[in-house]
């Protein structure tokens, strides 16, 4: 059995960042021909020969197994639970087992949006398989594209659209979840980390001092923080400061140079610039815009 449903983006779909080309949901029982009929023009493929594709795909197989090759990154036994990516002009080519058939999900995009996260290393030719386990999160967004593409409302590409998004995002995070931990000493560690310094942020707290009070060593935490926060830990401490500034120009009338010192900002002078490095005001401009109530940067 299979469903699926081939789609039409305009130009205009196409300023939005992401367009979905394909949905669609196959069921290969065991000993059944594959690939199945129905497949539009320029989607069938012949299993020995592959094909090359102008669009991403994301594929997430639910139950059997089968097997899975592409160009750059080798072939792989894809089991239930397993997300495997397509990219446009990589060749590649997948079956179900024989013996065991399987159920899988798929969704097709293109954009500058996937081809931005691309560049950006997010995904990549070389490692396109995702064994993040069996997740109904990821099937209800499937079927949720498969819904809205057969309904085809208008402006249903920015559903579709963002729909894929957070299929996509949600098979990335999910294994990058899976592999930090394994660490899990020192996942619990920036843990506790984070903890303190969002505990601390009008103590005037090091992250030297933080680092201590989590038991490592300045720069094995810095090193450790980044793999698992995704940035150094002065850097989300400054952006929660500056977080919480924006709370005290809104709700009190405490004067620029106060919150500056409160939070721990060498100077007003450098507070204001990295408030408006952050928020492209400064922050009399955002108080005033909060509140309708003009103050003195300093």
């Amino acid at each position: 059995m299979q469903k699926s449903k081939y789609l039409v983006a305009t130009d205009r779909d196409s300023l939005w960042g992401t367009t979905v080309t394909t949905v669609g949901y196959e069921e290969i029982a065991p000993y059944d021909e594959y690939p199945t009929k129905g497949h539009a023009d320029g989607y069938y493929f012949d299993l020995q020969r592959g094909r090359i594709l102008n669009e991403y795909q994301v594929l997430y197989v639910v139950e059997g197994e089968g097997k899975f090759t592409s160009q750059h990154g080798g072939t792989h036994t894809v089991t239930a639970g397993t997300v495997f990516m397509l990219f446009p002009g990589e060749w590649h080519t997948y079956a179900p087992n024989t013996a065991s058939g399987w159920k899988c999900h798929w969704i097709g995009f293109n954009g500058i949006d996937p081809d931005r996260r691309m560049k950006a290393g997010f995904m990549s030719m070389e490692h396109p398989v995702y064994g993040i386990g069996y997740s109904s999160g990821i099937v209800n967004l499937f079927d949720s594209a498969m819904n809205a593409a057969i309904e085809e409302r208008p402006f249903s590409q920015q559903m579709l659209a963002a729909i894929a998004e957070m299929i996509l995002a949600t098979a990335i995070t999910t294994i990058r979840a899976q592999i930090l931990t394994k660490d899990k000493l020192h996942s619990e560690m920036v843990a506790k980390a984070r903890t303190i310094i969002r505990q601390n942020l009008e103590t005037g707290m090091t992250i030297q001092q933080v680092a201590e009070l989590v038991g490592m060593g300045y720069s094995n935490f810095r090193r450790l923080f980044r793999t698992h926060a995704g940035c150094s830990p002065a850097h989300y401490q400054q952006q929660l400061r500056l977080q919480r500034a924006k709370e005290l120009l809104s709700a009190t009338n405490e004067s620029i140079k106060e919150i500056a010192f409160k939070l721990a900002f060498d100077s007003a002078d450098y507070f204001s610039a990295k408030f408006r490095r952050n928020t492209g005001f400064t922050p009399s401009q955002y108080r005033e815009m909060n509140t309708g109530i003009a103050t003195p940067e300093k």
